[in-house]
């Protein structure tokens, strides 16, 4: 139990898959201006990262690995998680039409988004089971998520803050994954 509890702090906070690996940062910056688009990404990013992980553990395990076939991993990994995230757009286009709207552009991004790709890598790297894959897979999704809404939480607090000119826009966004990630940091004496 306690190895589990130290995989989700470590992938949650101590190894935030933006914030210590600097992975999947378009859609973090573009979906980080309005709240409910950061949360909506949140949960797509979770759901398309969890499945993505197990399924390509799938692939990893019952095709690659047998059939020697390791060497075409990253190209057989963006297969699987495109499939995915089709399957996202689709279902929320046809359940969920006004979040499908508000992601726009940044849900076909959760496709080349390098966090999704990384994590599955990082997992099958690691040499985790299945369960452990997805306990991963979850915690540091939702750590992504988390540093998502927080980045969001505090650009929206920016329009009506006096920036200087030359820090506006993207320039602030930046400083202040700077300093959110300096935050994060403070985590890393609860995992070794």
């Amino acid at each position: 139990m306690s190895d589990y509890l130290l995989l989700i702090v470590g992938a949650m906070f101590v190894n935030n898959i933006i914030l210590a690996r600097y992975l999947g940062n378009c859609p973090f910056l573009g979906c980080s201006t309005r709240i409910d688009t950061a949360i909506g990404m949140a949960m797509a990013v979770v759901f398309v990262v969890v499945m993505a992980s197990g399924a390509t553990w799938i692939v990893e395990t019952y095709i690659l690995v047998p059939y020697e076939l390791e060497y075409l991993e990253t190209i057989a990994f963006i297969l699987v998680i495109a499939a995915l995230v089709q399957f996202v757009e689709m279902f929320l286009q046809k359940s969920v039409p006004a979040l499908y709207q508000a992601l726009g552009i940044y849900l076909p991004l959760i496709t080349t988004n390098c966090a999704v790709l990384g994590i599955a890598i990082l997992a099958v790297q690691n040499e985790y089971d299945f369960v452990k894959t997805l306990v991963y897979a979850f915690a540091a999704s939702v750590g992504y998520g988390l540093a998502l809404i927080i980045l969001t939480g505090i650009r929206e607090r920016y329009a009506v803050a006096p920036i200087p000119v030359h820090l506006r826009g993207t320039s602030i966004g930046l400083v202040t994954v700077g300093l959110l990630a300096l935050a994060f940091l403070g985590f890393a004496g609860l995992v070794h």
